[in-house]
């Protein structure tokens, strides 16, 4: 049987967001209102390709 606890939402520890800016790495709660809110709406993809996509030659 496992013990667990539980525990509240305000004895939890944030969790800090970094991002790579212009070469170097730097957290979101840094940046400016315009800069978080371009960052708020990036989109993720998945990059379809690589080498099994080329054709023979």
């Amino acid at each position: 049987m496992l013990n667990t606890k539980q525990i509240e939402d305000s004895e939890r520890q944030r969790c800090e967001v970094w991002t790579r800016v212009m070469g170097y790495h730097r957290p979101v709660s840094q940046y400016n209102p315009g800069k978080r809110s371009e960052h708020a709406e990036r989109r993720f993809f998945k990059e379809c390709g690589g080498l099994s996509n080329v054709a023979a030659r």
